[in-house]
């Protein structure tokens, strides 16, 4: 993990369910005023996720749909990049990214990333994290898991990715599916180096 709390985020999500987990982690990239800017991409299988999970309707404002705004009130930290743009800034190692998320992650772009195969821009920009050694984390989501999928968590952690599966906590009593999904992704942002203040701390 990067030894400053990450300022410059690449944020990517795919076609498995857990829409709401996503909604949640950008939420909280949005209000922490550490993070500066964020990258981030949708695959196509996602924007169909997302529709059905979060009711979202068609790609015209995008994030202010899934943050749950209006148009006016959009927010500028985060920057919407198309997944087919392979020249995009955060495809390159000389773009200082601190670190990605892939939240959810699809077995399927699990396995791109495990294999190197980076055809659209959700996996060269993972790749460019494992080349460049910076934090990739991939939220998988998928159950039973087959011997396929379990060799690519191998094969990505290998590589230097961390594999943190989409399995929300239930000690703390969530009393809403929000709340279940808002406190798994203050997890993975405290694991990226960037603790947040209303999160549920063990105490024994």
């Amino acid at each position: 993990m990067p030894n400053h709390p990450p300022q410059n985020l690449t944020i990517a999500t795919t076609g498995a369910s857990g829409a709401l987990f996503l909604k949640h982690f950008l939420l909280a990239v949005d209000r922490d005023q550490r993070v500066q800017t964020v990258n981030f991409i949708a695959s196509d299988s996602a924007l169909r996720v997302m529709a059905e999970e979060l009711g979202l309707r068609g790609r015209s404002n995008l994030i202010g749909q899934i943050l749950g705004r209006s148009s006016g009130k959009s927010t500028r930290k985060i920057h919407l990049q198309a997944n087919a743009d392979i020249g995009a800034n955060i495809a390159s190692g000389s773009y200082p990214t601190d670190a990605m998320v892939v939240i959810p992650c699809s077995m399927g772009t699990l396995a791109r990333i495990a294999n190197g195969i980076a055809a659209q821009l959700i996996e060269r920009a993972a790749d460019v994290c494992l080349k460049e050694k910076r934090p990739l984390v991939l939220c998988v989501r998928e159950t039973p898991l087959n011997k396929i999928h379990i060799r690519n968590m191998y094969r990505a952690a290998d590589a230097g990715a961390t594999v943190f599966p989409l399995i929300p906590a239930f000690y703390f009593r969530p009393s809403s599916l929000d709340a279940l999904a808002r406190e798994f992704a203050y997890r993975v942002l405290s694991h990226l180096g960037l603790p947040q203040p209303d999160a549920y701390r063990w105490k024994g």
